[in-house]
């Protein structure tokens, strides 16, 4: 089936007001950034123009020699002769472009001469592009012409949107987060099922189109396999031969070290007596690969959060929570779905769902350390700096009651398994309506 994506509305949007810039998407392996680029280059242009270096080596040479636009033309039109180039209505799509470093430095004469509009796109950009590699380095990067954006897996919203949820039961449920009333309990009971479903689920669009065409959680589980299968086999593709087997281990040690109690990274859970030293880079390469997403550690719930990093505390989350659900099997997830699993996988999963969430809708992923007092997530809204604990069950908050002391803290979240309240400054909400929150404007 045809997933709606936000990223449609977004390009649609950039078309609109680019103001001479390319674009540049990123993103892992297999989010849909090629296919919503394609659907948007051939219907907002007369002509649509796909490079793919990857499949088609031979037009590299596109970019070799003089980089003004003349030339690029006249090369791109000797190998493909049925190129139709209109002027001003034209989109010259890019795919792989970490394969041809030169074609990004080409982004400025490019976006100067307005012949073309350009998107680009790449997987593992960060590890393509690494300082030092002339191979794989753009000649000189084009400031002040290049828009970098990033692309997910699909959010809880796309995915209500392809189960047929919107319009009214949406905006039941958004008016209820609004004005912090209690959501009519069917509803509240229909909505929660559908986020655990997405944690099972998740938004890589290959897994959820399948899942909306047969409704077959083992197929599901199969594609997920695959799916980590074919990211393990980018780090031996991709990582420096010393390094394949640490970025693996550490890759590998996610879902080990997120269904403890104590969910920080730790190098000794990858290896016994493991480090930073021997570590740290592996870390660095998945973080760059878009594999997994780092959450800072801040110490202090003040404006300026970036200020009070703890460099050498983090937590590392999946970048999709249904690969991170996929490898903790099949029996685990039925007892997700039912709301019957125990233990701390439960709240990891959780822990990573609500941060794929936040971290889609725009919010730099930190969490609050200090002293005996942690919580899971703090961001700052409109409101100000707001902590955030997410409870898998309905359980006590006592370091979020105690952050929530200090008179710098407008108010907390508590995320759980029920439904809306409000006591003082802590405001109980149900774990789907994380995908309300937005950052500060």
């Amino acid at each position: 089936m045809e997933l709606k994506r936000d990223f449609y509305n977004f390009l649609v949007r950039w078309k609109a007001e680019k103001r001479q810039q390319c674009l540049l998407v990123n993103g892992a392996r297999q989010v849909g950034k090629t296919y919503i680029i394609e659907k948007f280059g051939r219907e907002n242009y007369e002509s649509f123009i796909e490079i793919n270096f990857a499949l088609d080596p031979d037009f590299r040479s596109v970019f070799e020699g003089s980089l003004d636009v003349r030339s690029i033309c006249e090369r791109m039109t000797a190998i493909r002769g049925d190129v139709k180039i209109v002027p001003g209505n034209t989109l010259l799509f890019l795919d792989e472009i970490q394969d041809c470093p030169n074609a990004r430095t080409a982004f400025k004469p490019l976006a100067q001469d307005g012949t073309f509009d350009v998107v680009a796109s790449g997987s593992l950009l960060g590890i393509k592009y690494k300082k030092g590699r002339k191979d794989k380095t753009p000649r000189s990067v084009p400031v002040g012409f290049e828009r970098q954006v990033m692309m997910h897996s699909l959010s809880f919203e796309e995915y209500l949107a392809a189960k047929g949820f919107g319009g009214e039961s949406l905006a039941l449920v958004r008016g209820c987060y609004e004005r912090r009333e209690i959501v009519p309990e069917v509803v509240n009971q229909r909505f929660h099922g559908l986020f655990r479903e997405y944690a099972v689920v998740g938004g890589m669009p290959a897994v959820v189109s399948a899942f909306m065409e047969h409704a077959h959680y083992g197929e599901v589980q199969a594609l997920q396999e695959a799916l980590v299968g074919d990211y393990v086999a980018d780090i031996h593709k991709y990582a420096d031969k010393t390094d394949i087997p640490k970025v693996e281990n550490c890759f590998r040690a996610i879902p080990r070290i997120l269904s403890k109690e104590n969910r920080k990274f730790k190098y000794a859970e990858v290896e016994d007596r493991g480090t930073a030293r021997k570590y740290l880079a592996s870390v660095e390469w998945l973080k760059d690969a878009r594999l997994a997403t780092l959450a800072e550690c801040v110490n202090v719930a003040l404006p300026g959060l970036s200020g009070y990093v703890k460099e050498d505390w983090f937590k590392l989350y999946l970048s999709d929570v249904g690969l991170l659900a996929s490898t903790y099997g099949m029996l685990a997830k039925r007892e997700l779905l039912a709301d019957t699993l125990k233990g701390s996988v439960k709240g990891g999963v959780y822990e990573n769902l609500v941060a794929g969430v936040l971290e889609r809708n725009g919010f730099p992923i930190r969490y609050y350390r200090n002293d005996s007092v942690e919580v899971e997530f703090i961001v700052e809204t409109d409101d100000g700096v707001v902590p955030i604990e997410v409870k898998s069950s309905n359980g006590a908050s006592r370091s979020l009651d105690r952050l929530l002391e200090n008179p710098s803290v407008p108010y907390g979240i508590k995320f759980t398994n029920g439904n809306v309240g409000v006591s003082g400054k802590k405001v109980t909400l149900p774990h789907y309506m994380s995908m309300f929150l937005r950052p500060s404007t």
